[in-house]
């Protein structure tokens, strides 16, 4: 069996460091002080053993709001991490998955990142049925896969796709019909991943710049060595963390336009930094109207890359998560990132942060104070510590499950360190691995377990890792995709209540003949206004569908809908009938 690449002539192109992971832990807590960290409130839910999975007590005739689809609806994906009993550092990791209309029919189609297998492509033929497609796509990308980002970087209308790889990371132009050519060495993507020990993780397409051009910020992890191995406390092989090795700086692409793109990492101010790097996000989180980067890190402190504005001299960055808020937990710890995502999930029109992390520490949510103020550490007070500590969260996404108004969160588990198996299904030894997946309903900015309704998604036991949504049955709701490490992809129907309303928005500008990626929608309806962005980057490794999805609850009446396009020009449009997907078309609005 191929197994994560070992590569005999091994040159580290050793980087420096800010700061050593335990030498950054202690200067960022001199710095915050205790008043920077003044205690949240605690949970009101009570502590649950370590090892145990804390449930809400729930109805057991209440409605599912997520099923497993039948028989995965043909998809036949199987994630290959290449083990053959080294326990090689990126065997742990899995891959991503994206959602996108690879085919131009409208429908939404999947492609799964594996390692030591080459990544697949399924095609949603008829709906409801997806069939593999990747011999005749051209996607079957043949290197040791970690993320995937999608974007239209040549403005022709077609999806094209970034893969990032232990080694040369790819790009693959869309030809339209579900085709795809590789063309990473006209285009410069080379540049990400030349060297064999590079090691690319997640990646967003976003337009850093406002050329009306995707450009392209590449998070990257460690410098790997095949040769470090290491061993538990019995002397037992383990599999490595990020600490035994060197961290990596990531890397920023500016589209010239020509399909070639340039290395502005130094110029924008990116070098500045470094961090074993698993998630980003493409956001405007100050509200200025020049989309920002935030970074998840693995035991270093994040990133939050505040963007400048373009001058003469280029799109220039600088890393405020420190003074922002953003940088470590409440505690002034630096945490384990893994998934990250930008949503709104206390509807007062700004994008807060969500990140999943290791077990023994929480998932953390940064609540946005608003205007550029900075970014608050709510976790507890969202009672979303506590039932987090026992998991090892990946992928995660912030969606509507109910339609009620309100964003819920769901969060792909799966350990990184052996402890005693929660199930005997699987083989050695992913069984010590596995866990359950677990969703929060969100109550006023108050996150609930929930159990029977989504007992489909959290029943399981196997390793999460990349996880993308998007309506992949066109009914108005969404559902969810999971790539396992070392199992089969799993796909999930969303059931919400029928008598809720909908309605999806996708924004599209004719000048650039292309979806306007960062575009800001707002709908302004009786009960409240709600914000969503149109990105597809999220998550852990992964893309999702970029449109903005709402749900309405009982609001059954026309709403409107205010867009604020990546170039600063602000429309309103509606009436707007709900329960459909509209796409909205820059100039046509008032």
């Amino acid at each position: 069996m191929p197994h994560p690449p070992s590569f005999a002539d091994h040159r580290p192109e050793w980087t420096l460091r800010t700061l050593p992971r335990g030498w950054a832990r202690g200067a960022v807590w001199l710095v915050l002080g205790l008043a920077a960290c003044s205690s949240p409130p605690e949970e009101t839910t009570l502590a649950e053993p370590a090892g145990t999975v804390s449930r809400e007590a729930v109805a057991p005739d209440r409605a599912p709001l997520l099923v497993a689809a039948e028989a995965g609806l043909g998809v036949t994906f199987r994630h290959d991490a290449g083990a053959d009993g080294g326990m090689r550092f990126p065997e742990m990791m899995g891959g991503g998955v994206a959602l996108l209309d690879a085919d131009g029919d409208s429908d939404l189609d999947l492609y799964f990142v594996s390692g030591a297998s080459p990544n697949q492509l399924f095609l949603q033929e008829t709906p409801g049925q997806f069939v593999d497609r990747t011999e005749v796509s051209g996607l079957g990308d043949t290197g040791y896969g970690t993320g995937v980002a999608v974007g239209d970087v040549d403005n022709d209308g077609k999806q094209d796709l970034f893969l990032s790889n232990i080694g040369p990371d790819r790009l693959y132009r869309g030809l339209g019909g579900g085709r795809f050519e590789d063309v990473s060495a006209h285009a410069g993507i080379g540049a990400t991943g030349t060297e064999a020990d590079d090691w690319s993780t997640s990646a967003a397409f976003c337009d850093v710049d406002r050329d009306g051009w995707l450009d392209l910020y590449v998070v990257r992890y460690v410098v790997y060595d095949p040769t470090v191995t290491c061993t538990d406390a019995t002397g037992r092989r383990e599999y490595c963390g990020p600490d035994s090795f060197e961290d990596r700086g990531d890397v920023l692409l500016r589209n010239r336009g020509d399909g070639t793109f340039v290395d502005i990492t130094n110029s924008a101010g990116i070098e500045a930094a470094t961090g074993a790097g698993l998630g980003v996000v493409c956001e405007d989180l100050d509200d200025d109207g020049w989309v920002d980067i935030y970074v998840a890190n693995d035991g270093d402190p994040n990133q939050l890359w505040v963007n400048q504005g373009a001058t003469r001299d280029g799109v220039r960055f600088v890393d405020e998560a420190l003074i922002l808020g953003t940088s470590v937990n409440a505690e002034g710890l630096q945490e384990a990132g893994m998934g990250v995502v930008a949503a709104d999930f206390d509807n007062d029109a700004d994008f807060d942060l969500f990140l999943t992390h290791l077990r023994d520490e929480t998932n953390t949510l940064y609540r946005n104070l608003g205007q550029g103020t900075g970014f608050q550490d709510e976790t507890r007070r969202a009672a979303l510590g506590t039932a987090s500590t026992p998991f090892t969260g990946f992928g995660t996404a912030p969606l509507d499950l109910d339609l009620d108004g309100d964003l819920d969160l769901v969060i792909a588990n799966g350990r990184v360190k052996r402890a005693p198996p929660l199930t005997e299904d699987l083989d050695e030894p992913w069984r010590w691995f596995a866990e359950p997946n677990q969703v929060y309903g969100n109550e006023g900015g108050i996150f609930r377990l929930l159990e029977s309704e989504v007992a489909a998604f959290t029943t399981p036991i196997e390793i999460g890792r990349g996880l993308a949504c998007g309506d992949l049955d066109q009914d108005g709701d969404l559902d969810l995709v999971l790539n396992n490490l070392e199992g089969p992809a799993r796909l999930y129907l969303g059931q919400p209540d029928p008598e809720h309303h909908w309605l999806v928005v996708d924004a599209f500008d004719p000048r650039l003949n292309r979806r306007a990626l960062g575009s800001r929608i707002t709908l302004r309806g009786t009960h409240g206004d709600q914000v969503r962005s149109i990105q597809s980057a999220m998550s852990y490794l992964s893309s999702s569908d970029p449109r903005a999805h709402f749900g309405l609850g009982r609001e059954a009446g026309a709403v409107e809908v205010e867009v604020r396009w990546p170039d600063g020009l602000e429309e309103r449009f509606g009436p707007i009938e709900v329960n459909q997907a509209v796409t909205l078309e820059r100039g046509t609005g008032q």
